[in-house]
């Protein structure tokens, strides 16, 4: 989830005034994209909207708003020599100040968004402030802006990462897979069945859960769900293996270990009955080839490129098979072998 939705009610009952900037359109090479936003405080932020000379010039501005408490305002900004950046492309920013008597309503927004409600927001020139309202419905649309020279629009659509990830096991590799894939927007659960497991400050998106069942932790994860197995335990990385092959609306699937490891599990699941056209969608070694280091760093590195090539692919639609597949990248190595 955004971060700043995150930190902005804790903020706000801080007493601490916050403006949120979000890029409202893009023309040409652009750091970042339309909608995404960066919130700033007295002497903190969070999120970015593309880092550099903009982000500087930016977070000035919004911390001027703080104190000056001025209305939404529009800003544009040539990414040429004179902002220090060579992209080319122009960048429209909107900046907002939310008030601390705001919290409770931001409270509510961001525990909402959390359960997988969608926040939509709608803000012309001439207006206060932003109307925010929440929807169930999944969010289906760009953001939107208009501008016609004197007056303007801007709509846009808040919701949770996309990003579901199951991480099983709680060891040296998983909590640098988990800190390498929260600032991803990966809504990550964490889960292991041992005491104290967990270090005891988490990153924000990265719920722990010490669970006695993780097989119906599987069962219960969403569709398109990213699973990655990596327990104390080879004989329940097996049985978390079956639960997951049960499903088949997954997004990727990832066992640690080694080439043999996978033999070994693919010999007891065909046994089992599983279709042998299914083992590809079994990562195992995991993460992208080219990488040797076994430091849990390295690893976690590896593993967050992959997924994110996984995700990015299945974002592009299935334009040809390998892309329909839960791990297109690895079917398109099936198909061509």
């Amino acid at each position: 989830m955004n971060d700043w939705l995150l930190a902005l009610p804790d903020w706000l009952e801080a007493g601490q005034a916050a403006v949120l900037v979000t890029v409202v359109r893009t023309d040409g090479s652009t750091p970042r994209e339309a909608g995404a936003s960066m919130l700033v405080g007295h002497a903190d932020s969070r999120d970015s909207i593309g880092g550099g000379h903009l982000e500087w010039l930016a977070t000035s501005a919004a911390r001027e708003m703080q104190v000056t408490g001025d209305m939404p305002r529009l800003m544009r900004f040539a990414l040429g020599a004179s902002l220090g950046q060579c992209c080319g492309g122009v960048v429209w920013l909107l900046l907002e100040r939310i008030d601390p008597q705001q919290a409770g309503h931001w409270r509510t927004r961001a525990a909402a968004v959390t359960t997988g409600q969608t926040l939509q927001r709608r803000l012309a020139s001439g207006d206060a402030a932003s109307g925010w309202t929440l929807s169930a419905a999944q969010p289906d649309e760009l953001p939107r802006f208009r501008h016609d020279g004197e007056h303007w629009a801007f709509e846009q659509q808040v919701a949770a990462s996309r990003f579901p990830v199951r991480l099983f096991g709680a060891g040296h590799v998983g909590e640098a897979i988990a800190r390498a894939l929260a600032p991803l927007g990966a809504q990550i659960s964490w889960m292991d069945g041992r005491d104290g497991a967990f270090p005891a400050e988490l990153p924000p998106g990265v719920t722990a859960i010490a669970s006695d069942t993780p097989t119906a932790e599987v069962r219960s994860a969403p569709p398109g769900s990213y699973f990655l197995v990596m327990t104390h335990s080879h004989s329940l990385d097996f049985e978390l293996c079956e639960a997951i092959f049960a499903r088949r609306d997954f997004a990727y699937f990832g066992l640690i270990g080694s080439a043999t490891k996978r033999a070994t599990f693919a010999h007891r699941l065909l046994a089992r009955g599983l279709d042998p056209q299914r083992l590809t969608e079994l990562t195992c070694p995991i993460g992208i080839a080219g990488i040797r280091s076994k430091h849990p760093a390295a690893i976690a590195a590896a593993v967050a490129a992959q997924l994110l090539q996984v995700k990015e692919a299945r974002e592009e639609g299935p334009h040809d098979a390998t892309l329909a597949h839960p791990n297109p990248l690895l079917a398109r190595q099936f198909m061509e072998a």
